[in-house]
């Protein structure tokens, strides 16, 4: 016998039943409209011609951009023709040759003076570049200035006549579900014209690039297209197509051309990008930590570390701070505050709110120069390599936290990391490496860095009330 839950189902089903049934007869045969209804017809018609005067208004100012880059081969590259008649015939000096590496990519013409704006990554280390109009027209490019935390380049080609620039729009009132379209030469097919919509906007974390903003797309994108123009209805530049994702169909990435066209007017003009920089090590507020500092999780990142002399420093923020706000602009995560802080010009008088042992306060901040690429570059610490991040513990955090002496705050541990498998968690606190005690952050590293890659780490770590240990795997290999 049926109970009566299951008989009221049943009777409550069947009428919703019968809607969706009737629905998929109307969407099968719908009543009075076809194929060929002039009224659809010529809807369908109009929109098609969009795109149809979109691609021929912007194939002219679409160019392929193909490089070569000289590179000496290593040994292991020429080893199979060291063996046999190879060697014998034409002689190691032969083999131990430049070798050329070529590549493709795409550009979108900016002006009449033949200023070119593509992808950092499409010229990059390349010993010559040329470039190809649609009219088969080729000439060879100079670098005008690149900028690798973005991906972006400038290039010039001289001579060139009859340029058609083209027309950049303002990526910061596109919508999610706009129609797209994306022009470049995938795989060396040259204009490719392919269609979409804007899948979603302010993609981030993909770490394609040190700051990321992404416009996502289902325009087909593939190798070769990068460099290339996103373009809008209009025929407006809104984006540069950069990245796909190589395991799914319909996942490509553009930067916006609003920030974009700030970069390359400053590429222009200086030839190279200044940033801004507080000179604070920051790290994101999870929600482990967001409980122990008494804040909400993605309200603001935590200063992990202050850099000694820095514009920081000076406005007075301290290890332990929250960072809630810059120039009245609303944190929430690690590379917004990045990207906040790198598009202030340096000398820029900036109100920095931050949440300090549960109490709000707002500092000024002069905004410095951040260093160049050779000053900031430094060697991954040890504790990188297994994907976990410490920081000292403060008194407040050593009560919350009943450590009374020693020990390392685990602040982050990566998904999938070797710390992470072994069952490490932020909030941890570890109070031993290999049975010798923490005292500092420090201290810890220092213990890494006189470790082996090639052996394991035993680690005690405090877990709330109790305590255990946690095996870390090498990193050898």
């Amino acid at each position: 016998m049926m109970s009566r839950v299951t008989r009221l189902s049943q009777k409550g089903l069947w009428p919703m039943m019968k809607v969706f049934l009737a629905l998929c007869v109307v969407i099968a045969f719908p009543p009075s409209v076809s194929a060929a209804d002039p009224r659809d017809r010529a809807l369908v018609e109009r929109m098609q011609q969009v795109f149809v005067e979109v691609a021929e208004r912007l194939k002219p100012s679409v160019v392929n951009v193909s490089t070569t880059q000289k590179v000496q081969p290593s040994r292991r590259e020429i080893e199979p023709f060291f063996r046999g008649p190879f060697r014998e015939f034409f002689g190691e000096e032969f083999f131990e040759r430049f070798f050329e590496r070529r590549s493709l990519g795409s550009g979108v013409i900016i002006d009449v003076k033949g200023t070119i704006l593509t992808n950092n990554h499409v010229v990059e280390q390349a010993d010559e570049i040329q470039v190809t109009l649609v009219d088969e027209r080729t000439f060879q490019a100079k670098v005008i200035g690149t900028d690798p935390k973005t991906d972006l380049a400038v290039i010039r080609i001289e001579g060139a006549k009859d340029l058609k620039p083209a027309p950049l729009g303002n990526s910061a009132k596109i919508r999610t579900g706009d129609f797209v379209i994306a022009i470049g030469n995938p795989f060396g097919l040259s204009h490719t014209v392919t269609v979409g919509v804007i899948s979603a906007t302010g993609r981030a974390g993909m770490g394609i690039t040190a700051y990321e903003d992404f416009i996502q797309t289902d325009a087909s994108i593939n190798p070769g297209n990068s460099g290339g123009p996103l373009l809008n209805i209009d025929g407006q530049v809104i984006g540069i197509n950069t990245a796909i994702v190589a395991s799914g169909q319909g996942i490509g990435f553009a930067i916006p051309i609003t920030p974009a066209r700030e970069i390359m007017e400053q590429l222009i003009k200086e030839g190279r990008i200044t940033r801004g920089w507080l000179g604070v090590l920051i790290q994101p507020l999870t929600p482990e930590l967001a409980r122990q500092f008494g804040v909400k999780a993605g309200e603001g990142v935590v200063v992990g570390d202050v850099l000694e002399g820095g514009p920081a420093e000076k406005a007075g923020l301290t290890t332990g701070d929250v960072i809630q706000a810059v120039g009245g602009k609303p944190v929430t995560d690690v590379r917004g505050l990045q990207r906040l802080v790198a598009a202030l010009r340096p000398g820029t008088q900036v109100a920095v709110k931050v949440n300090r042992k549960g109490k709000d306060a707002t500092l000024s901040a002069t905004v410095g120069q951040m260093p160049t690429e050779e000053a900031t570059v430094v060697t991954p610490e040890p504790l990188e390599r297994h994907g976990f991040a410490v920081q000292d513990l403060t008194p407040e955090l050593r009560e919350k936290l009943q450590v009374k002496e020693g020990g390392v705050l685990v602040s982050s541990v990566e998904p999938g990391s070797p710390a992470f498998r072994r069952g490490l968690r932020p909030g941890d606190v570890i109070l031993e490496v290999d049975r010798q005690p923490v005292k500092s952050r420090q201290d810890l590293l220092a213990m890494l860095q006189a470790s082996r890659p090639e052996t394991e780490m035993l680690l005690l770590v405090q877990r709330g009330k109790s305590s255990r240990f946690i095996v870390i795997p090498s990193t050898k290999g």
